[in-house]
């Protein structure tokens, strides 16, 4: 699975559903500040740069696991403000794994930074050194609302399941908490944010301080610093990929993005409007209206690529001509008779309506700190919000849940919505009592200038990533399609702003962005995708080889065990805005057969 967790995933401490990135899964999400100008002649405030601290000291000779469980990083080894760090517990891990997932012996490390504000919690990390090390590392993005340490152990977002995770590499792997435990508050994931250290450590700085600390003991451990360094995430994850990439642009030689909630306090007032939407009455649709709703949009767009294959890859086409109010289902309206509440294989004009919100932009009739003054629709039409079926629990838990949103919010309201009630309770008021279903996000009255100031600290829009870039930096970004929880569009959005700000041909020198066709937040039943992107990035980074003829694999998830299987058929990675259509014959499950289009 990929590598973060949903805040819907924390908030089911019990449950046997994994850790999904939003993140990778949720990867619902959240993050920094905004700097420079994006593409749409919006302002952005600009962030103070922060000066790298000198480089520490390296240990003379390289230490072993034992003699590392007992350092400490002087707080002067992190460029920003903490009380140090220390390692809580080392160990050193055996060889072992199953090909092509084993890995050789490593020293896995805890440690814990020390926070300025005594009631702020630490941040803590996770560190793996191999002994066989290829002296590179990767640091992993979280997932949601972060409050557990990412599996560093395992794979990248959306990473090939028929090669070997980054530790089997050779990589010094880390990640952190982003400076809370989800686990103080189980029922409430975002209480972390009362706390002004902590909700600033989950917005960016813990990355900093993070990175700073994991490569100080990097050093002792080998008596050097990484060569090559590299950030993955999806999410949430992906939105703390950008942050470091636009903040401390010499940090790291690359990054992969995966489904990143960039502009997180702006998806935030997005989940507050469908949120609103779906509490309406008679507005919240059944498993069986999703299904409905599901397969009529498949049956109007899947050939639209040229070939019906259980895959809608021209979405935008799908977008421009799908309306639930007018669509078939086998033949028969999809909307009830007379808009009436009247069966579960049709959809009423409330349901409708809810839909369509979810569809359309959530528009700002106020400023806000980081410059935003929309955040688009999500492409509905062809999305799995859940249906009924094996393997749709998970699914149906990242899409629209099993309950309508309500006040108090039902733990099993859509993950939007528990979302939105965490930030509006904890992040916005303040005021754990408070109902968040009478906030209007696009008209917070009293609430607008605290809403302004979080946008400015979590909405991560930087699109002059001219230094990073003049690094030899290099940037893989991925988005699909039928994502439930991070539009696409917002995606698209943030690409082109990049491109209008240094310019198509400068920013091809080293940014990529593909569309995966059929792929959801992170898990789905339609495709899932499997894609070795690490490869891909390392072969540009260090060999100047530049990504071409890429390819996506769809390894289908196991509704049991929620693991991804053998791998099936493959499509082809089209530079966007190029979409993959059929040629007209061939085999519909070779990537050979679909060429990249822009029509």
């Amino acid at each position: 699975m990929n590598r973060s967790i949903e805040f819907s995933l924390q908030r089911r401490a019990t449950s046997a559903v994994p850790r999904i990135s939003f993140a990778a899964t949720l990867a619902a999400a959240a993050l920094l500040s905004a700097c420079g100008g994006s593409g749409n002649g919006v302002a952005f405030v600009p962030q103070p740069s922060v000066p790298a601290p000198a480089p520490a000291p390296a240990a003379a000779t390289p230490l072993n696991c034992e003699q590392m469980a007992k350092l400490s990083v002087p707080a002067s080894a992190i460029a920003l403000a903490t009380g140090g760090a220390k390692v809580t517990a080392a160990t050193l891990v055996p060889a072992g794994g199953k090909a092509p997932k084993n890995y050789g012996e490593h020293c896995k490390l805890s440690a814990e930074i020390a926070p300025v504000d005594p009631a702020a919690p630490p941040i803590k990390l996770t560190l793996l050194l191999p002994t066989e090390w290829n002296r590179k590392a990767m640091m992993y993005g979280g997932g949601g609302y972060d409050g557990s340490i990412p599996a560093v152990a395992g794979n990248v977002s959306a990473g090939p399941v028929d090669a070997p995770d980054p530790i089997g590499r050779g990589y010094a792997v880390f990640a952190s908490d982003s400076g809370h435990d989800a686990n103080t508050d189980k029922n409430n994931p975002g209480a972390f944010a009362l706390n002004t250290e902590a909700l600033r450590n989950f917005s960016f700085e813990a990355l900093k301080k993070t990175r700073d600390a994991a490569v100080f003991l990097i050093e002792q451990r080998y008596a050097q610093r990484p060569q090559r360094s590299y950030f993955a995430g999806g999410s949430s994850g992906g939105r703390e990929a950008l942050a470091v990439v636009q903040k401390w642009p010499t940090d790291f030689n690359g990054a992969i993005v995966l489904y990143p909630a960039f502009n997180a306090a702006s998806l935030d007032l997005q989940f507050g409007r469908i949120t609103r939407a779906l509490a309406q009455p008679g507005a919240y649709p059944s498993l069986a209206k999703r299904g409905a709703l599901f397969d009529a949009a498949m049956q109007a767009c899947d050939a639209i690529d040229g070939v019906k294959d259980g895959v809608i890859s021209n979405q935008n086409a799908c977008n421009q001509r799908f309306d639930p109010a007018t669509a078939l289902l086998d033949g028969k309206p999809l909307r009830c008779p007379g808009g009436a509440d009247t069966a579960d294989d049709c959809l009423s004009d409330a349901q409708i309506a809810a839909f369509k919100v979810i569809d359309t932009p959530a528009v700002f009739n106020y400023p806000l700190g980081s410059g935003e003054n929309q955040y688009p629709g999500f492409n509905a039409w062809g999305t799995e919000f859940g249906r009924a079926g094996i393997g749709q629990t998970t699914v149906a838990y990242l899409g629209l849940g099993a309950q309508p949103p309500a006040s108090p919010m039902p733990a099993f309201a859509p993950f939007h919505s528990n979302f939105w009630d965490q930030w509006v309770r904890f992040f916005v008021t303040k005021n754990p009592a408070f109902d968040s279903l009478t906030l209007d996000p696009e008209n917070p009255g009293p609430w607008h200038a605290r809403i302004a100031e979080l946008t400015g600290l979590q909405d991560i829009n930087q699109a002059d990533l001219s230094a990073f870039a003049a690094n030899g930096g290099k940037l893989l970004m991925a988005h699909g399609t039928a994502d439930q929880l991070v539009s696409t569009r917002a995606t698209d959005q943030y690409f082109n702003r990049v491109r209008a700000t240094m310019g198509v041909e400068r920013v091809k020198g080293f940014m990529r962005y593909y569309q995966i066709p059929g792929y959801a937040h992170a898990v789905g039943t339609v495709f899932n995708a499997s894609w070795d992107s690490l490869s891909a990035l390392e072969n540009w980074v260090e060999k100047g080889t530049a990504p071409t003829a890429m390819t996506v694999t769809d390894a289908p998830i196991d509704p049991v065990t929620m693991t991804a299987s053998v791998p099936r058929r493959t499509r082809p990675l089209c530079d966007y805005p190029a979409w993959p259509k059929y040629k007209g014959s061939g085999d519909v499950d070779v990537a050979a057969s679909f060429s990249c289009v822009n029509e």
